[in-house]
């Protein structure tokens, strides 16, 4: 449904509210479908529980009805109650989305925008959509957030990104305005809210769009793979979208970040509470609640309870006994080990000669000033060995 009530449902979606014995949906939902006393409220936070119970006495007895907005498989609750009801259980009668009524209202065309539902996830899931000249439109909570989103916008520095506020779309109460995120100052945007951005062209404090991102855009105590390795590590591991990386030793996290940011999951294990903090800011930070996840956990002993990963990386703590068990517990995984050590160093050689894959040695060095004139300046070599197990 929309905000319009029954004037803009079809002929179907009339006719199954007016077979439903039960209808649940919010308060406003329920008001503007007029269903009295037939209405239920979804109980807070969020449940689809209720619905669930009645199940079984749909299509065999009686009709149950449930009001969402637009289409209720794009951040919507379509897809939450169809994981666990049955093809024959159900129908559907979309209606369109926020994403389609914001579009059709700024005129923009939507295969070229990115749309999230930020409702109930946090602000800086936008960040990786931040690039120049980008549009998104979002979905948020209420009318504090589209305040928060701005102020986040500003800290970022993208203070110059345009934001238009459209509240109760499809509907006749809808409005919209429009003006900067480092000036938009209103104090009156209703709780029925969604958020259309554009970045400007001449923005450069985004995100790079390949790995090996610079190491201050991420809280370290000097535990980071350095921008470059970590660029090569990326290539290595592989990312694909959905797999899940083990990063064992994590450090910062930098390495898990990179994964997610090129689309998959993972856990970055580390044994210090310490380091732990720093990478749940960095979980943070880039917006990757739900698809990053940090554990504290002393190798090999806390890796029996975690997910099976399709790739694992180590950047320190490799050990003979580390690599049995890695074997045993994730066989085919793509295995990317960095060491610094002649100690490990000899161990990734041995194992290279025994079960193949790649070994190489990377040695960076940089210009740094060298009394008036500057000279390379070598950091310590890395040896990286990668197979699949």
């Amino acid at each position: 449904m929309t905000e319009n009530g029954l004037e803009d449902l079809t002929s179907a979606s009339c006719a199954a509210l007016d077979a439903a014995e039960i209808v649940f949906g919010g308060p406003r939902h329920l008001g503007l479908m007029g269903v009295g006393v037939r209405g239920q409220v979804w109980p807070v936070p969020f449940d689809i529980a209720p619905v669930l119970a009645l199940r079984g006495q749909g299509l065999q007895g009686r009709a149950v009805a449930v009001l969402v907005s637009g289409d209720p498989f794009w951040h919507g609750a379509g897809g939450s109650l169809t994981q666990t009801l049955d093809p024959g259980e159900w129908r559907s009668f979309p209606a369109p989305s926020v994403f389609s009524l914001a579009a059709a209202t700024l005129g923009w065309r939507l295969e070229e925008v990115a749309c999230l539902g930020l409702h109930a996830a946090p602000l800086a899931r936008l960040r990786s959509h931040l690039q120049p000249g980008a549009r998104a439109i979002v979905t948020l909570r209420d009318g504090a957030a589209a305040r928060d989103l701005a102020l986040w916008l500003t800290a970022t520095g993208l203070g110059d990104a345009r934001l238009w506020v459209l509240e109760n779309l499809g509907g006749p109460r809808a409005r919209l305005r429009n003006g900067l995120a480092a000036a938009l100052d209103l104090t009156d945007i209703g709780p029925l809210v969604s958020l259309a951005l554009q970045v400007p062209q001449t923005a450069n404090s985004t995100l790079p769009r390949v790995p090996g991102r610079p190491e201050g855009l991420f809280a370290h105590d000097g535990q980071i793979t350095k921008s470059p390795v970590r660029a090569v590590t990326l290539a290595a591991l592989a990312p694909r979208a959905e797999q899940l990386l083990w990063d064992l030793g994590a450090g910062s996290g930098a390495v898990s970040v990179e994964w997610c940011l090129a689309g998959g999951r993972a856990i970055a294990v580390e044994a210090r509470a310490d380091r732990l903090a720093n990478i749940a800011a960095n979980i943070a930070t880039f917006g990757l609640e739900g698809r990053m996840n940090a554990v504290r956990a002393n190798l090999p002993e806390g890796l029996g309870s975690l997910a099976t990963p399709s790739a694992i990386f180590i950047g320190g703590g490799f050990s003979a006994a580390l690599f049995d068990r890695l074997a045993a517990l994730a066989p085919s995984a793509r295995l990317v080990v960095n060491t610094v050590t002649l100690e490990t160093e000899a161990l990734v050689a041995a194992l290279h000669k025994s079960h193949g894959g790649s070994l190489m040695r990377m040695d960076f060095a940089q210009a740094e000033p060298l009394g008036t004139f500057r000279g390379w300046q070598s950091s310590r070599p890395v040896v990286q060995w990668s197979v699949v197990l």
